[in-house]
């Protein structure tokens, strides 16, 4: 059994909730693609591809998809605007898989070391620290020892977010004082969590992209002095993203995935939004998996991507 459990019928009524906005959203824009039609041609394509175009996939991502229908149709000789639905979830699931997304609903922390080191970095805003504190949460649920780094010394009520999702997990939080050295606290956590036989250590970093040398200098050094503690660290490069701001998080994602090297996404607040599609996007573009997704506040609310029902409950 994973740490984050099997996907359920709860995981599933959560998740297709958390889509709603956007499923109405694709789905209405898909109707009107298809409407008066029978069978798929030029012009429901090219309905197509704006309705995906105005959902927030990207236009480099919906033009793959729809050339991948193209194929099927040209190799079907047929195929009826019924059937669309169908091979719109296939060929996405498909592109997704492509992309290295694994469906990760039993994911379990590795047993040939510990702790196993998860870096977090993004924008301030995006969710980053509540995304820190529900997958705390739910690593200790899992039974494991967690560990949070306050390594976000710029701002001072980084520090105290993450403290109050420390104290209210029942995690410790390594921290040092506002404008401290990222790397200090880094190292410091690594430190005692090794000390202290942690499974898992959670750093918070800096969210600001203004200055992208500074960033990058800055990560650089945090994953160097955190090899010193721990050789294999991080195990993880993951990167919160806002998917409510559509584009933008696309645009985002590619400024962090210029500086460092991500390996895990994790798309946020996607139940405030009909920008979901944004999901697919970013996870075809960047070619990095999709790890976790936020469906609401609840600690429960992050779950693990599972690109199959993802795709089920989108469409």
């Amino acid at each position: 059994m994973g740490i984050f459990g099997l996907f359920n019928k709860k995981k599933k009524e959560t998740l297709d909730a958390g889509l709603e906005k956007t499923k109405q959203s694709v789905f209405s824009k898909i109707t009107r693609a298809i409407a008066g039609k029978s069978k798929v041609d030029d012009d429901v394509l090219d309905n197509l591809e704006e309705a995906l175009i105005t959902s927030d996939v990207g236009v480099d991502t919906t033009l793959k998809i729809i050339h991948r229908i193209e194929e099927r149709v040209a190799r079907d000789k047929y195929v009826s605007t019924s059937e669309l639905n169908t091979i719109l979830k296939e060929e996405i699931a498909s592109l997704l898989t492509e992309n290295n997304t694994k469906d990760s609903s039993n994911w379990d922390l590795p047993s040939d070391h510990k702790p196993y080191v998860i870096l977090v970095v993004g924008v301030n805003g995006v969710g980053k620290t509540t995304t820190i504190g529900k997958l705390a949460y739910q690593f200790k649920q899992a039974g494991k020892k967690v560990y949070l780094g306050a390594a976000d010394t710029f701002r001072a009520a980084a520090v105290e977010q993450i403290q109050i999702w420390g104290d209210r997990v029942g995690v410790p939080v390594i921290k040092q004082q506002m404008g401290a050295d990222p790397a200090s606290v880094a190292f410091d956590t690594l430190q005692s969590a090794k000390a202290n036989g942690a499974d898992v250590v959670l750093i918070d970093t800096a969210g600001r992209l203004h200055n992208k040398v500074g960033l990058m200098n800055e990560l650089k050094k945090i994953k160097d002095v955190m090899k010193k503690v721990v050789p294999s660290a991080p195990d993880e490069v993951l990167l919160v993203l806002d998917g409510s701001t559509g584009q933008n998080a696309f645009e985002q994602a590619k400024q962090f995935s210029a500086v460092t090297s991500i390996t895990s996404l994790a798309i946020t607040k996607l139940d405030g939004t009909a920008k979901g599609g944004v999901v697919i996007g970013i996870s075809d573009q960047l070619k990095v998996p999709v790890k976790y997704i936020g469906l609401g506040e609840k600690m429960e609310d992050l779950q693990l991507f599972n690109k199959k029902e993802f795709v089920d409950s989108l469409f």
